[in-house]
């Protein structure tokens, strides 16, 4: 036995970095979640405190006024606050989301434009591809944009916005050469005071009722030339490496809200007592809590793999975010589900967190690439010669 064995674990830094986010997530957001829930309102409780803290988006490099926190760090961080609050947990996610085209594909002179205001917490970022009739099929948008001298201007509509309406800057798809199919498309970061942008009602979800998903839409919504995302017809090539790098934070929001769900099966089973005896003396509650935890933690790992595949810049990585944000997920409505069925009639009741839970479990299915896609995403890696 080799107790300075430091293969295949976390850095102390990722430890002590879990022990921090997991102190303000239980003080400062908790208190808060179901209220938050409750009311479909923002977390801004949330927001202060993770800007405070510096947790707000962790990921964007300290040249740009951030904490330069790598992927694994980034996963921790929501996972942590996921764990109270999923709808919290969105803040740090889609930060990284919007931000990340332009970490990726942007000029320098973009990225020191944008990204200290979100770095120190003041304004938060959003990312628009999706559209009514373009989600799946994503490269079939109808969005416009063409430069009218030294300025772009775009028209349609974007759907499903995470956070849409309280994020200042919009990471934003839209077709500059509709003859070139995928490579017309071209990404573009919009301010929310740009004229011609406006944000459109907000959507009634069945969870994450805290973050608000809105339409956006443009109407002659004009932006500085410099405002592109890289070369025009590049944007749809950045929004897919985009979603290689960011699915595992979704799998990262999964495990934390599996986790936070466990949690409160296991104190609960301890307390409740039936037949003379607390439930978790019975041996098919036992089995239940030890699939839980079993999935859980195998989607905990799976979800590191392949945020530290894509800090280390690995290619084809594909199939790993994909494998991550698709089973942790899966795992996660799994794992709610069975934590309401642990608490008998009181988990269907929102006077416990679990029927919340599961409520919020379900969009990680959905967003980010239906778990259907993730499905097919791997499979073609697999095929591929």
């Amino acid at each position: 036995m080799d107790p300075s064995f430091d293969t295949y674990k976390l850095a102390e830094e990722h430890e002590a970095l879990r022990e921090s986010v997991r102190a303000l997530a239980e003080k400062e957001i908790a208190p808060h979640a179901a209220e938050v829930d409750e009311q479909e309102r923002y977390p801004q409780e949330a927001l202060e405190a993770l800007a405070k803290a510096g947790f707000a988006a962790v990921h964007v490099p300290e040249a740009y006024g951030g904490q330069g926190a790598d992927s694994v760090a980034t996963c921790i961080v929501i996972e942590e606050v996921a764990r109270v609050c999923a709808s919290s947990s969105l803040i740090p996610a889609v930060n990284k989301l919007g931000t990340m085209p332009i970490l990726l594909s942007g000029s320098e002179e973009l990225k020191k434009a944008v990204l200290p205001s979100i770095a120190s917490g003041e304004v938060t970022a959003s990312y628009a591809l999706s559209e009514r009739e373009a989600g799946s099929d994503a490269a079939s948008m109808k969005t416009r944009a063409h430069l009218d001298g030294d300025h772009w201007v775009l028209n349609g509509s974007k759907c499903w916005i995470t956070n849409g309406g309280v994020s200042k800057w919009y990471t934003v798809m839209a077709v500059t050469d509709p003859d070139k199919g995928a490579n017309g498309i071209s990404a573009f970061v919009v301010h929310a005071d740009d004229p011609g942008f406006v944000v459109g009602p907000k959507e009634k979800k069945l969870g994450i009722k805290g973050s608000p998903t809105a339409e956006l839409y443009f109407e002659n919504c004009t932006i500085p030339a410099d405002r592109i995302i890289g070369e025009p017809g590049t944007g749809f090539k950045t929004a897919l490496r985009t979603l290689d790098h960011t699915r595992p934070t979704i799998g990262a929001q999964a495990v934390g809200i599996a986790q936070g769900a466990l949690d409160a099966a296991r104190a609960y089973v301890k307390e409740r007592k039936q037949f003379g005896r607390a439930i978790a003396d019975f041996q098919g509650v036992q089995f239940m809590l030890a699939d839980m935890a079993m999935k859980t933690e195998a989607a905990r790992q799976m979800v590191y793999v392949a945020a530290a595949r894509a800090e280390r810049g690995e290619p084809n990585l594909g199939f790993i975010s994909s494998a991550a944000k698709c089973f942790a997920s899966d795992v996660a409505m799994e794992v709610t589900t069975n934590a309401v069925q642990l608490f008998g009639g009181a988990g269907y009741t929102r006077d416990f967190p679990v029927e919340r839970m599961m409520r919020d479990a379900k969009i990680t299915q959905i967003y980010e690439g239906t778990n259907q896609i993730q499905r097919m995403v791997m499979a073609r890696s697999l095929l591929r010669d």
